[in-house]
């Protein structure tokens, strides 16, 4: 026995297949698979480049002493993020 091979290794390559939903109160309803399918036509990057985007302007608001509207665009950047994460786990996901 070498000992650069775990035992245990060829014990935890079995895939395990998630099961289906069965219930009515977990399946999604027609809204959301037509947000699904919208949400996927915008490309991811969109995302980040809005968020980034916002970070600028903020950053420059805030330099020229506009702290309240640099601080209103500058909390836009994390629900932008959350929405380019949704949109590509939409993508890889899909419909389940």
């Amino acid at each position: 026995m070498t000992l650069d091979v775990n035992p245990a290794s060829a014990a935890s390559t079995h895939e395990y297949e998630l099961p289906p939903v069965l219930r009515a109160e977990h399946a999604d309803s027609s809204f959301t698979r037509l947000l699904e399918q919208q949400a996927a036509k915008i490309p991811s990057h969109v995302f980040l480049f809005a968020s980034l985007c916002s970070m600028g302007v903020s950053l420059g608001l805030e330099l020229a002493g506009r702290s309240q509207p640099a601080r209103f665009i500058g909390s836009w950047v994390s629900p932008l993020l959350v929405m380019g994460v949704y949109n590509k786990l939409v993508k890889l996901l899909g419909p389940r």
